[in-house]
């Protein structure tokens, strides 16, 4: 059985190591020349460092990652509004926090594959999916056509024409705010503890992910009502403009990092769908789920969907409508409220009352944290054997 995975970002290099260890016969096609740089980094949660230990990767992923130890909330002037331990949540959930930078997982994830003898087909950027007498055939703009026994979207958010086959729309949705991200070196050693710093203002945040003492990456977030432009030579005059007056350890981290290692995106996401399938076409990943990067979930959920799509292939692989839709109804109820819940904080971080901000910060920091880490590792945990 061949299956045919389109997409080469983390959820597509996930799954085709889940399933190549397994023992199918994978091919993945990647539209970009070379393995995506697209983010600067990614929190791997407890519950994706359990499938990163499955993948066979995990200690490679630690030996370029930082162990995080608390979250720490502040508002836009230095005042502490809560901290959040994660070295208590990694307890309850019997795995790691890491951060790393997105280039290191993609270029371990890549790696892995190679050692699996699993082909990575570059610039295979797919035209369009067609039903040929029941099999869908996949075209692709340089003329190749492919028709596997499965095949797996894993093409992202923005343009997935898996998506659009299964779903008949893959339309991304607009949420009404920008991230400038950017990854930060420094000669010294000043992030001593590794803990993640994050702002909150009226309509605006800014957080600090450390990977090292010397290494982090970063996001500063603003309300947009409109896509504009993306003008890199503006970007450090913009985010200057934004957070001037916010602590000076911000400022700093914007204007030493390099303008090639900063990025702007216009946020967007999708709405939950019912159905993730259609003919033997299954979605996972930014295509099936995209939840926005307040839900701190995104890769950590990829990840998932290549440990259930694997076990779910590898359990009825003599019915594969049964697979699917075994795998779907393991994934949609939590990626759902994933997404709904990075909508809501979203909506929280990013309101420009000023009084709403205020009692926001005041509601943050009586946060019963303890509690908030028993609900988290639950709700992470859901649907994997940790815990």
């Amino acid at each position: 059985m061949k299956i045919g995975i389109l997409g080469g970002g983390i959820g597509g290099l996930s799954a085709a190591i889940a399933l190549k260890q397994k023992g199918f016969d994978i091919d993945v096609y990647e539209r970009h020349s070379r393995p995506s740089e697209i983010g600067a980094g990614i929190v791997c949660w407890p519950n994706a460092c359990f499938v990163l230990e499955e993948l066979g990767i995990l200690d490679k992923i630690a030996a370029v990652s930082g162990a995080l130890t608390y979250m720490n909330r502040f508002s836009s002037s230095g005042d502490p509004i809560g901290s959040l331990d994660i070295n208590a949540l990694n307890q309850l959930m019997k795995y790691p926090s890491y951060s790393i930078i997105r280039k290191d997982l993609m270029h371990i994830l890549t790696q892995r594959l190679l050692e699996l003898n699993t082909n990575i087909h570059y610039q295979h950027n797919v035209d369009s999916l067609s039903n040929n007498n029941g099999k869908v055939s996949v075209q692709f703009s340089n003329g190749k056509n492919i028709e596997p026994d499965i095949i797996i979207g894993a093409d992202g958010r923005m343009n997935s024409l898996a998506r659009k086959y299964v779903n008949n729309d893959n339309t991304p949705i607009y949420q009404g705010f920008i991230n400038w991200i950017g990854i930060f070196d420094c000669e010294s050693d000043i992030f001593n503890d590794l803990c993640v710093a994050d702002y909150w203002g009226v309509g605006e945040r800014f957080g600090i992910v450390p990977i090292s003492k010397r290494k982090a990456y970063w996001a500063g977030g603003v309300v947009s009502k409109n896509i504009g432009d993306i003008n890199p030579d503006g970007f450090k005059s913009e985010l200057n403009e934004l957070f001037s007056r916010w602590p000076e350890f911000i400022t700093k981290i914007i204007n030493e990092t390099p303008l090639s290692r900063i990025n702007k995106i216009y946020v967007h996401d999708h709405d939950p769908i019912d159905n993730w399938h259609k003919d033997n076409v299954i979605l996972l990943g930014d295509a099936a789920h995209s939840p926005l990067p307040t839900s701190g979930q995104g890769a950590c959920q990829a990840l998932e969907d290549a440990w259930h799509i694997a076990n779910c292939l590898n359990e009825d692989i003599d019915d594969i409508p049964k697979a699917f839709k075994k795998f779907t109804a393991k994934r949609m109820s939590k990626t759902s409220g994933i997404t709904l819940g990075g909508r809501q904080l979203a909506s929280s971080i990013f309101n420009q009352d000023v009084a709403f901000c205020q009692q926001r910060n005041l509601a943050s920091k009586n946060t019963d944290y303890d509690m908030a880490i028993v609900g988290m590792a639950k709700g992470w945990s859901s649907g994997l054997p940790i815990c």
